[in-house]
């Protein structure tokens, strides 16, 4: 059974992850050190090169990696606490960041790299082929979408709510609960509906739980 994703539940999780960015990177990661070194790992492999658009930065973890590689990296977030963060984090002169919804942020440029990690999961079923829409014109030529999220084997982790299942409950430290969207990546599923929307992906996956995908949109 699922229920409307509504944009009040959407903005409860921003609200999540406002509230959440001081304890971020600690439960979020079992070994932060560790996380580094994989991450910085991944980037290295996805090559993430010329004029980068992270969506979804989060406290930069991500950011930081992607800088090395990159001519210049926009990292966006809706949570200014995060971003906030991310920006003491990365002090790197081709990083720019900004605070802004990822379903509207626009921009005239065309990027060579479209990149989320632990993002796409949070992308409404019902918003899916919207998002998806919402790329394409913001690509170059030849640009690529690359992303981390993470494996359907991992679903068992959450509290989905029991009237639906794309919408888990989670708790932060002090106490407060609330409601986010969290649709985990099955990699059949995701290349055929990617392919149904013209684009063309290759997924790997990394380890137990993270899969990485670097898709390109197919010529009209």
């Amino acid at each position: 059974m699922m229920m409307c994703v509504t944009d009040e539940l959407l903005a409860d999780q921003v609200a999540y992850y406002r509230q959440r960015a001081g304890e971020y990177d600690v439960t979020a990661y079992d070994d932060v050190a560790a996380a580094r070194g994989r991450i910085a790992r991944l980037v290295a492999q996805m090559q993430p090169t010329g004029s980068v658009l992270e969506m979804a930065c989060g406290t930069g973890l991500w950011t930081q990696a992607l800088a090395r590689f990159a001519d210049t990296v926009t990292a966006v977030d809706a949570a200014v606490e995060a971003v906030a963060i991310a920006r003491d984090r990365v002090r790197s002169d081709n990083v720019m960041f900004e605070v802004a919804d990822v379903f509207s942020w626009a921009s005239e440029e065309r990027l060579d790299v479209i990149f989320f990690s632990a993002w796409l999961s949070h992308v409404p079923t019902s918003r899916f082929e919207q998002f998806w829409q919402l790329l394409r014109p913001r690509l170059a030529n030849g640009g690529r979408v690359l992303f981390i999220d993470e494996h359907v084997d991992e679903r068992a982790k959450e509290s989905y709510v029991a009237e639906d299942d794309e919408i888990v409950e989670r708790e932060l430290q002090d106490g407060t609960t609330y409601r986010i969207v969290k649709n985990f990546v099955d990699p059949e599923e995701l290349e055929r509906r990617l392919r149904d929307l013209g684009w063309a992906c290759t997924i790997r996956r990394d380890d137990d739980h993270w899969v990485w995908v670097c898709g390109a949109a197919r010529p009209v």
